[in-house]
């Protein structure tokens, strides 16, 4: 399998772990979102929609959005679930993973902060200050969805990481970047500092890619 990917994507950083968590080696092709390589025809024509992450299988198959590859991970490679086995466990884990993955991570990401700065004249500050607000607005849910829930245990549910997990620690990250105060989310700054006690989690960090740059 190959995953084409960029070191600072946190779709991309999703996929990194579970693969890590899930023993699957798979071969890494970077494509550079500020220098646009994801926006040329030979990435197009893998994946229209021009986004990472994207998984080309061995099959020949390529899978896109990294929400369906990790389902696709956890249906075909199932040890270490990342999903529990109740159903209403599963529905927590698969909603408390869509804060960050579809009401924190699309409103901040680098085309949208392009688009506000070269539509709305934002400067860097107010393009950070736009993804500050967006992110505190769904780390405020998250923080108050797990803080006291009993199914809240050393990770986003129970003691062993979910899909909650691999899509917060990313959004995390992200956080630091724009300045977010992680005082104010003392559980997830809990279960984050868990997370990247753990190998898989660790190794996935963008500094630790092959791509990264200073």
């Amino acid at each position: 399998m190959k995953l084409y990917g960029y070191y600072r994507s946190s779709a991309a950083y999703r996929v990194r772990i579970a693969l890590n968590l899930k023993g699957i080696t798979v071969e890494h092709e970077s494509k550079h979102l500020r220098k646009g390589e994801h926006l040329k025809d030979d990435f197009a024509a893998l994946n229209p929609q021009k986004l990472l992450p994207a998984l080309k299988l061995d099959s020949g198959d390529i899978l896109t959005q990294s929400l369906a590859i990790l389902e696709y991970l956890e249906e075909t490679h199932p040890n270490p679930p990342l999903l529990p086995k109740d159903p209403i466990g599963r529905a927590r884990v698969r909603s408390l993973a869509l804060i960050p993955a579809c009401e924190i991570h699309p409103v901040q990401n680098l085309r949208v902060m392009g688009y506000v700065r070269q539509h709305y004249k934002q400067d860097d500050a107010g393009a950070f200050a736009w993804s500050r607000h967006w992110i505190e607005v769904g780390f405020d849910a998250y923080e108050k969805s797990i803080a006291h829930d009993p199914a809240t245990g050393t990770f986003s549910h129970g003691n062993t990481p979910t899909m909650a997990d691999l899509c917060l620690i990313p959004q995390v990250f992200n956080a630091g970047r724009y300045s977010v105060d992680m005082s104010k989310y003392p559980t997830i700054a809990r279960i984050n500092a868990a997370c990247l006690k753990l190998p898989a989690f660790d190794l996935a960090q963008p500094a630790k890619q092959f791509d990264a740059e200073p």
